[in-house]
């Protein structure tokens, strides 16, 4: 790839649909702690997901829009930093934050050139992923609620789907190819797990199961490129796998966002 083609964290389009116009108002509103479950929760997609981002650019898959969706994770990771800041009512919240924000700090210059050692990015991306995923449970057990948890469980659906994603690129890269082999297949069967007790959960409304309705379509279609290991198809594999772990991001985000908005109504 050309020099050209180098990383600009700075830039990068628009956030994630219902991030872009919701930080500003939050701010001035106040942080809730089902908001922060689901910002949280959403950090540790983002380090997934930047990590797919860069795969996708090494390998020329959607370049441009790979580009986009790097910046834009990179600095919608940094905005939502700032505003957990403001929600710390906890000893083990404060000291999980700063190490979040120590582990990003660590992450994101690998990110910012295609030069970087891909066994770093797998390696960083994890340590994010933890350490998010760590903050995020402090924040559900904060919150104390059934409605809280689900917020988290379906969080971290939005964040396989990156995760699954990212796998897939390292193994057809031979990079670390056993333990993304690994990766993957466990994605895949927690994601399908987790999408069956979302949809039996006793607080999930039909307006949630019909958005899960279509979280399952591009679900098949997401696992049929996963599985498709021909020489002849991989390059369209590589690009569904792309494409498709982006819808499945952007409908598990509204779902996610029904959950968010339950949690709340339980807390008046």
């Amino acid at each position: 790839m050309e020099r050209r083609a180098f990383l600009a964290l700075a830039g990068g389009c628009c956030a994630l649909p219902l991030e872009g116009r919701a930080a500003p108002a939050a701010l001035a509103a106040g942080l809730s702690l089902p908001a922060a479950i689901n910002k949280a929760g959403r950090q540790r997609m983002l380090s997934q997901r930047t990590a797919k981002a860069w795969l996708m650019l090494v390998m020329g898959v959607l370049p441009d829009r790979s580009k986009n969706i790097l910046g834009q994770s990179a600095t919608l990771f940094e905005a939502q930093l700032a505003e957990l800041k403001t929600l710390l009512p906890s000893d083990e919240l404060r000291t999980l934050h700063l190490q979040l924000e120590h582990d990003w700090g660590r992450f994101r210059p690998l990110l910012a050139d295609i030069r970087s050692d891909p066994t770093l990015i797998w390696t960083t991306s994890e340590v994010v992923l933890s350490t998010a995923h760590k903050l995020t449970q402090a924040y559900e057990k904060a919150a104390g609620s059934v409605v809280g948890r689900l917020v988290n469980v379906s969080g971290r659906q939005r964040m396989l789907s990156q995760r699954m994603a990212k796998a897939y690129y390292f193994r057809q890269m031979d990079i670390n190819a056993v333990p993304a082999g690994e990766m993957l297949d466990s994605g895949i069967k927690e994601f399908a797990k987790a999408h069956e007790d979302l949809k039996a959960a006793p607080t999930t409304t039909p307006q949630i199961k019909a958005e899960l309705a279509l979280v399952e379509q591009q679900w098949f279609f997401f696992q049929n490129a996963l599985g498709m290991r021909d020489a002849g198809g991989q390059r369209k594999a590589a690009t569904d796998v792309g494409t498709t772990s982006e819808r499945i991001l952007e409908q598990m985000d509204i779902v996610v966002g029904h959950y968010e908005k339950l949690a709340v109504g339980t807390e008046r």
